[in-house]
Protein backbone atom coordinates (compact mmCIF):
# COMPACT_ATOMS: atom_id res chain seq x y z
CA UNK A 1 0.00 0.00 0.00
CA UNK A 2 1.24 3.29 -0.53
CA UNK A 3 2.23 5.90 2.03
CA UNK A 4 -0.91 7.96 0.67
CA UNK A 5 -3.21 5.20 0.66
CA UNK A 6 -2.33 4.91 4.34
CA UNK A 7 -2.90 8.30 5.19
CA UNK A 8 -6.39 8.17 3.76
CA UNK A 9 -7.20 4.71 5.13
CA UNK A 10 -8.94 5.59 8.20
CA UNK A 11 -11.01 8.50 6.71
CA UNK A 12 -11.45 6.78 3.68
CA UNK A 13 -15.43 6.36 3.44
CA UNK A 14 -15.49 10.46 4.45
CA UNK A 15 -12.85 11.20 1.76
CA UNK A 16 -15.05 9.32 -0.44
CA UNK A 17 -18.42 11.48 0.92
CA UNK A 18 -16.12 14.50 0.71
CA UNK A 19 -15.37 13.91 -3.31
CA UNK A 20 -18.88 12.77 -4.31
CA UNK A 21 -20.03 16.58 -3.02
CA UNK A 22 -17.11 18.51 -4.20
CA UNK A 23 -18.51 17.49 -7.76
CA UNK A 24 -22.13 18.08 -7.03
CA UNK A 25 -21.75 21.41 -5.55
CA UNK A 26 -19.67 22.55 -8.34
CA UNK A 27 -22.58 21.49 -11.04
CA UNK A 28 -23.44 24.39 -13.04
CA UNK A 29 -25.48 24.13 -16.25
CA UNK A 30 -23.61 27.33 -17.76
CA UNK A 31 -21.61 26.09 -20.49
CA UNK A 32 -18.15 27.75 -19.78
CA UNK A 33 -18.61 27.05 -16.58
CA UNK A 34 -19.38 23.27 -16.86
CA UNK A 35 -15.89 23.51 -19.16
CA UNK A 36 -14.07 24.90 -16.83
CA UNK A 37 -14.93 22.65 -14.14
CA UNK A 38 -15.17 19.85 -15.46
CA UNK A 39 -11.59 20.60 -16.73
CA UNK A 40 -10.60 21.48 -12.58
CA UNK A 41 -12.00 17.88 -11.92
CA UNK A 42 -9.90 15.92 -13.87
CA UNK A 43 -6.76 17.10 -11.76
CA UNK A 44 -8.14 17.38 -8.60
CA UNK A 45 -4.52 16.89 -6.59
CA UNK A 46 -3.96 14.64 -4.18
CA UNK A 47 -6.58 16.86 -1.96
CA UNK A 48 -4.32 16.79 1.49
CA UNK A 49 -6.07 20.02 2.39
CA UNK A 50 -9.58 17.80 2.64
CA UNK A 51 -7.71 15.20 4.24
CA UNK A 52 -6.31 17.06 7.01
CA UNK A 53 -9.84 18.44 8.09
CA UNK A 54 -11.01 15.05 8.27
CA UNK A 55 -8.10 13.49 10.15
CA UNK A 56 -8.17 16.39 12.49
CA UNK A 57 -11.72 16.14 13.07
CA UNK A 58 -11.43 12.08 13.82
CA UNK A 59 -8.39 12.56 15.98
CA UNK A 60 -10.87 14.63 18.70
CA UNK A 61 -14.19 13.48 17.44
CA UNK A 62 -16.13 12.21 14.74
CA UNK A 63 -17.33 13.68 10.99
CA UNK A 64 -20.18 14.96 10.67
CA UNK A 65 -22.05 16.70 7.96
CA UNK A 66 -20.26 20.06 9.06
CA UNK A 67 -16.96 18.52 8.83
CA UNK A 68 -17.39 17.70 5.70
CA UNK A 69 -19.41 21.55 4.62
CA UNK A 70 -15.61 22.69 6.06
CA UNK A 71 -13.35 20.31 4.18
CA UNK A 72 -15.58 21.17 0.81
CA UNK A 73 -15.23 25.23 1.88
CA UNK A 74 -11.48 25.03 2.16
CA UNK A 75 -10.25 22.97 -1.00
CA UNK A 76 -13.09 24.94 -3.48
CA UNK A 77 -11.53 28.64 -1.64
CA UNK A 78 -7.80 27.01 -2.17
CA UNK A 79 -9.23 26.01 -5.68
CA UNK A 80 -10.39 29.57 -6.40
CA UNK A 81 -7.28 31.08 -5.68
CA UNK A 82 -4.78 28.38 -7.87
CA UNK A 83 -7.15 29.63 -11.00
CA UNK A 84 -6.80 33.41 -10.24
CA UNK A 85 -2.88 33.03 -9.38
CA UNK A 86 -2.34 31.32 -12.62
CA UNK A 87 -3.68 34.47 -14.21
CA UNK A 88 -1.74 36.36 -12.33
CA UNK A 89 1.29 34.61 -12.68
CA UNK A 90 0.65 34.15 -16.45
CA UNK A 91 0.88 30.32 -16.02
CA UNK A 92 -0.09 27.96 -18.24
CA UNK A 93 0.32 25.02 -16.82
CA UNK A 94 -1.08 23.43 -13.72
CA UNK A 95 -0.53 19.65 -12.04
CA UNK A 96 0.61 18.68 -15.44
CA UNK A 97 -2.45 20.05 -17.33
CA UNK A 98 -3.08 23.47 -18.96
CA UNK A 99 -4.38 25.94 -16.91
CA UNK A 100 -7.80 27.25 -17.32
CA UNK A 101 -7.04 30.66 -18.13
CA UNK A 102 -4.69 28.81 -20.97
CA UNK A 103 -7.32 26.42 -21.70
CA UNK A 104 -10.23 29.12 -22.33
CA UNK A 105 -9.08 32.58 -21.32
CA UNK A 106 -8.72 34.83 -18.82
CA UNK A 107 -12.15 36.21 -18.80
CA UNK A 108 -13.69 32.81 -18.54
CA UNK A 109 -10.94 31.43 -15.30
CA UNK A 110 -11.43 34.50 -13.63
CA UNK A 111 -15.02 34.12 -13.40
CA UNK A 112 -15.24 30.46 -12.81
CA UNK A 113 -12.34 31.15 -9.80
CA UNK A 114 -15.04 33.51 -8.46
CA UNK A 115 -17.95 30.94 -8.92
CA UNK A 116 -15.52 28.61 -7.26
CA UNK A 117 -15.10 30.83 -4.52
CA UNK A 118 -18.66 31.52 -4.08
CA UNK A 119 -19.67 28.13 -3.44
CA UNK A 120 -16.98 27.75 -1.03
CA UNK A 121 -18.69 31.00 1.18
CA UNK A 122 -21.73 28.93 0.70
CA UNK A 123 -20.47 26.26 1.95
CA UNK A 124 -19.26 27.94 5.03
CA UNK A 125 -22.45 28.95 5.63
CA UNK A 126 -24.37 26.02 5.44
CA UNK A 127 -22.08 24.73 8.40
CA UNK A 128 -24.93 27.17 10.45
CA UNK A 129 -21.42 28.15 12.52
CA UNK A 130 -20.41 32.17 12.16
CA UNK A 131 -17.13 30.83 12.97
CA UNK A 132 -16.69 29.42 10.50
CA UNK A 133 -17.88 32.16 8.12
CA UNK A 134 -15.22 34.08 9.62
CA UNK A 135 -12.09 32.06 9.66
CA UNK A 136 -12.87 31.44 5.88
CA UNK A 137 -13.18 35.33 4.87
CA UNK A 138 -10.18 35.95 6.90
CA UNK A 139 -8.51 33.10 5.23
CA UNK A 140 -9.10 34.75 2.06
CA UNK A 141 -7.83 38.18 3.27
CA UNK A 142 -4.73 36.31 3.82
CA UNK A 143 -4.03 34.46 0.71
CA UNK A 144 -5.01 37.40 -1.16
CA UNK A 145 -3.05 39.64 1.05
CA UNK A 146 0.14 37.16 0.60
CA UNK A 147 0.02 37.52 -2.98
CA UNK A 148 0.08 40.94 -2.95
CA UNK A 149 2.68 40.93 -0.81
CA UNK A 150 4.63 38.58 -3.17
CA UNK A 151 3.72 40.89 -6.17
CA UNK A 152 5.41 43.82 -3.86
CA UNK A 153 8.56 41.68 -3.13
CA UNK A 154 9.29 41.82 -6.62
CA UNK A 155 10.04 45.45 -7.14
CA UNK A 156 12.45 45.29 -4.26
CA UNK A 157 15.95 45.10 -4.10
CA UNK A 158 15.57 43.11 -0.73
CA UNK A 159 16.55 39.50 -0.46
CA UNK A 160 14.82 38.23 2.50
CA UNK A 161 14.23 35.41 4.24
CA UNK A 162 11.77 36.91 6.75
CA UNK A 163 9.80 38.29 3.52
CA UNK A 164 9.60 34.70 2.20
CA UNK A 165 8.21 33.03 5.54
CA UNK A 166 5.74 35.89 5.88
CA UNK A 167 4.83 35.35 2.07
CA UNK A 168 3.94 31.62 2.32
CA UNK A 169 2.71 31.92 6.19
CA UNK A 170 -0.36 33.68 4.53
CA UNK A 171 -0.83 31.48 2.17
CA UNK A 172 0.07 28.05 1.95
CA UNK A 173 0.38 27.38 5.52
CA UNK A 174 -2.54 29.98 6.92
CA UNK A 175 -4.77 27.62 4.82
CA UNK A 176 -3.31 23.82 6.17
CA UNK A 177 -3.73 25.56 9.33
CA UNK A 178 -7.06 26.26 8.99
CA UNK A 179 -7.49 22.94 7.51
CA UNK A 180 -7.07 21.43 10.86
CA UNK A 181 -8.38 24.21 13.46
CA UNK A 182 -12.19 24.08 11.47
CA UNK A 183 -11.85 20.09 11.18
CA UNK A 184 -11.22 19.81 15.02
CA UNK A 185 -14.00 22.41 16.26
CA UNK A 186 -17.18 21.19 13.95
CA UNK A 187 -15.85 17.82 15.32
CA UNK A 188 -16.29 19.32 18.76
CA UNK A 189 -13.19 19.52 20.20
CA UNK A 190 -11.94 21.51 22.63
CA UNK A 191 -10.60 25.40 21.62
CA UNK A 192 -7.03 23.57 23.14
CA UNK A 193 -7.20 20.88 20.95
CA UNK A 194 -8.25 23.05 18.01
CA UNK A 195 -4.90 25.35 18.59
CA UNK A 196 -2.40 22.62 19.19
CA UNK A 197 -3.74 20.95 15.22
CA UNK A 198 -3.96 24.07 14.20
CA UNK A 199 0.01 24.77 14.83
CA UNK A 200 0.78 20.83 13.56
CA UNK A 201 -1.29 22.53 10.38
CA UNK A 202 0.85 25.68 9.80
CA UNK A 203 4.03 23.38 10.63
CA UNK A 204 3.14 21.18 7.54
CA UNK A 205 1.98 23.82 5.33
CA UNK A 206 5.98 25.32 5.76
CA UNK A 207 7.25 21.66 4.75
CA UNK A 208 4.70 21.81 1.44
CA UNK A 209 5.54 24.82 0.20
CA UNK A 210 9.39 24.23 1.37
CA UNK A 211 9.20 20.90 -0.42
CA UNK A 212 7.28 22.52 -3.60
CA UNK A 213 10.23 25.12 -3.75
CA UNK A 214 12.83 21.92 -4.37
CA UNK A 215 11.02 20.46 -6.84
CA UNK A 216 11.47 23.58 -8.74
CA UNK A 217 14.69 22.71 -9.10
CA UNK A 218 14.30 18.71 -10.14
CA UNK A 219 12.00 17.10 -12.81
CA UNK A 220 9.23 18.19 -14.42
CA UNK A 221 7.24 14.71 -13.28
CA UNK A 222 5.79 16.95 -10.17
CA UNK A 223 3.31 18.63 -12.83
CA UNK A 224 5.36 21.63 -12.08
CA UNK A 225 7.73 23.17 -14.89
CA UNK A 226 11.13 22.73 -14.21
CA UNK A 227 12.48 26.26 -12.95
CA UNK A 228 8.70 27.17 -13.06
CA UNK A 229 9.44 30.10 -10.21
CA UNK A 230 12.18 31.93 -11.39
CA UNK A 231 9.91 32.14 -14.94
CA UNK A 232 7.29 33.71 -12.54
CA UNK A 233 9.83 36.28 -10.97
CA UNK A 234 9.48 34.04 -7.69
CA UNK A 235 12.90 34.24 -5.67
CA UNK A 236 12.34 31.25 -3.38
CA UNK A 237 14.06 30.38 0.25
CA UNK A 238 16.75 28.05 -1.55
CA UNK A 239 17.96 30.96 -3.84
CA UNK A 240 17.53 34.06 -1.67
CA UNK A 241 19.83 31.70 0.57
CA UNK A 242 22.69 31.05 -1.81
CA UNK A 243 22.70 34.82 -2.93
CA UNK A 244 22.70 36.07 0.49
CA UNK A 245 25.57 34.02 1.54
CA UNK A 246 27.60 34.62 -1.15
CA UNK A 247 30.05 37.56 -1.69
CA UNK A 248 29.23 37.26 -5.66
CA UNK A 249 27.90 40.65 -6.35
CA UNK A 250 26.82 39.25 -10.12
CA UNK A 251 24.39 36.82 -8.67
CA UNK A 252 22.71 39.21 -6.64
CA UNK A 253 22.08 41.23 -10.02
CA UNK A 254 21.29 38.06 -11.83
CA UNK A 255 18.61 37.35 -8.83
CA UNK A 256 17.15 40.51 -9.18
CA UNK A 257 17.14 40.00 -13.06
CA UNK A 258 15.06 37.26 -12.42
CA UNK A 259 12.63 39.10 -10.40
CA UNK A 260 12.32 41.41 -12.80
CA UNK A 261 11.33 38.45 -15.26
CA UNK A 262 14.09 40.18 -17.52
CA UNK A 263 16.25 37.00 -17.52
CA UNK A 264 16.96 34.56 -20.56
CA UNK A 265 16.70 30.77 -19.87
CA UNK A 266 20.15 30.46 -19.80
CA UNK A 267 20.30 33.08 -17.06
CA UNK A 268 17.92 31.47 -14.77
CA UNK A 269 19.73 27.79 -15.57
CA UNK A 270 23.02 29.73 -14.15
CA UNK A 271 21.59 31.11 -11.30
CA UNK A 272 19.35 27.87 -10.72
CA UNK A 273 23.02 26.04 -11.03
CA UNK A 274 24.09 28.50 -8.28
CA UNK A 275 22.15 27.93 -6.10
CA UNK A 276 22.42 23.84 -5.84
CA UNK A 277 26.28 24.39 -5.83
CA UNK A 278 25.80 27.20 -2.76
CA UNK A 279 23.97 24.21 -0.63
CA UNK A 280 21.01 26.54 -1.45
CA UNK A 281 18.77 23.19 -1.40
CA UNK A 282 20.36 21.50 1.53
CA UNK A 283 19.28 24.28 3.77
CA UNK A 284 15.56 24.37 2.39
CA UNK A 285 15.67 20.43 3.64
CA UNK A 286 17.01 21.57 6.96
CA UNK A 287 14.09 23.77 7.05
CA UNK A 288 11.92 21.05 6.60
CA UNK A 289 12.94 18.68 8.98
CA UNK A 290 13.21 20.93 11.46
CA UNK A 291 9.68 21.73 10.41
CA UNK A 292 8.63 18.42 9.92
CA UNK A 293 9.83 17.20 13.46
CA UNK A 294 8.34 20.49 15.76
CA UNK A 295 4.88 18.78 13.63
CA UNK A 296 5.12 15.46 14.76
CA UNK A 297 5.96 16.66 18.51
CA UNK A 298 2.26 18.40 18.34
CA UNK A 299 0.47 14.93 17.15
CA UNK A 300 -1.02 13.57 21.05
CA UNK A 301 0.00 10.24 20.37
CA UNK A 302 -2.24 8.92 23.26
CA UNK A 303 -5.42 9.53 20.99
CA UNK A 304 -7.28 7.23 18.38
CA UNK A 305 -3.96 5.44 16.97
CA UNK A 306 -5.17 4.76 13.83
CA UNK A 307 -5.56 8.36 13.47
CA UNK A 308 -2.06 9.28 14.51
CA UNK A 309 -0.52 6.75 12.76
CA UNK A 310 -1.98 8.52 10.04
CA UNK A 311 -0.89 12.24 11.14
CA UNK A 312 2.55 10.78 11.93
CA UNK A 313 2.36 9.30 8.12
CA UNK A 314 1.06 12.86 6.73
CA UNK A 315 4.22 14.88 8.28
CA UNK A 316 6.81 12.52 6.73
CA UNK A 317 4.77 12.44 3.47
CA UNK A 318 4.63 16.09 2.90
CA UNK A 319 7.86 16.34 4.00
CA UNK A 320 9.60 13.66 1.99
CA UNK A 321 7.38 13.35 -0.94
CA UNK A 322 8.68 12.41 -4.06
CA UNK A 323 6.01 13.64 -6.51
Amino acid sequence: MEVLDKIKAPVAAELEQFREAFRKTLYSDNPLLEQAVEHLLKAPGKQLRPLLVLLAARMVGEVNEKVIRVALALEMLHTASLVHDDVVDESDRRRGLPSVNALLSNQVAVLAGDFVLSKALECAAQTEDVRVVRYIAQLGQSLADGELLQLDSQDSEVLSEAVYFDIIGRKTASLFSLCARLGAMMAGGTEAEAERLAQYGKLIGICFQLRDDVFDYGTAEVGKPLGNDMKEGKLTLPTIYAVVHSDDASMRELALKVRRREASAEEMHQLMDFTVSQGGLEYARWHMKDMQGMADGLIDDTRNPSITEALHLLTAFVAERIL
